[in-house]
């Protein structure tokens, strides 16, 4: 069984997988593409045999809406971590920031977060930033395919992408808010789809309980 789960805020990507283990009682349930816990949106997941499906699926473009906030930067990117930096914003037109998005469509390098699930060495990198190790990564290929600004209120940009597997938003927003001349970080971040499949079509984690009890009766 394939399942498009609208992920809600404040849970991980493994915390969806488990919920869904614990009413359908299957053994094997994964996830096609982690979300991080400030995100939302769609998180494929896959049960018994389907599972082998969730590589194919994760495999396929993704698009988000994000809010960049400006002038202060996290160490994780996102809105759950400590502001480490400071920056003023410099005057931005709504044309600037529609020409600094174009810069970044098309196939590229982006260098892991430290602050991921993403295993060096065999060790989350995560655990290590959180002790304040910081180390090497290398840049992994990833492509932009559609970035569209959707608007610029009070130093937020509130902007639309479609990429590749293995990008992080995150990064692209930080990197977007030094493109304009300051630091930034992500205050939300919802997922519309994972290849065919689309947010206004997922279901919530309690609606697919219910359902599932109906069907199980």
């Amino acid at each position: 069984m394939i399942i498009n789960i609208y992920k809600p805020v404040g849970w991980t990507s493994f915390d969806v997988v488990k919920k869904i283990r614990g009413i359908t009682k299957e053994k094997k349930v994964g996830h096609g593409g982690t979300l991080d816990p400030f995100a939302e949106g769609v998180l494929i997941i896959g049960t018994g045999k389907d599972t082998k499906k969730l590589s194919a699926i994760s495999s396929d473009y993704k698009s988000y809406m994000a809010t960049l906030k400006l002038g202060e930067e996290t160490n994780t990117l996102d809105v759950e971590g400590e502001i480490v930096a400071k920056s003023n914003i410099p005057k931005l037109t709504n044309e600037f920031i529609n020409n600094v998005l174009n810069d970044f469509l098309g196939k590229q390098k982006q260098i892991p977060p430290m602050f991921s699930a993403k295993k060096i060495g065999g060790k989350k990198l995560y655990e290590l930033a959180r002790k304040n190790i910081e180390i090497d990564r290398k840049p992994k290929d990833i492509e932009i395919k559609k970035i569209n600004l959707i608007n610029f209120i009070d130093n937020n940009i509130t902007f639309q992408v479609t990429s590749s597997k293995g990008t992080y938003i995150r990064v692209l927003g930080s990197d977007i808010a030094k493109a304009l001349g300051t630091v930034g970080h992500l205050t939300k971040l919802v997922r519309q789809s994972v290849g065919e499949y689309f947010v206004e079509e997922a279901i919530k984690i309690e609606e697919f309980e219910i359902k599932w009890k109906n069907i199980s009766a």
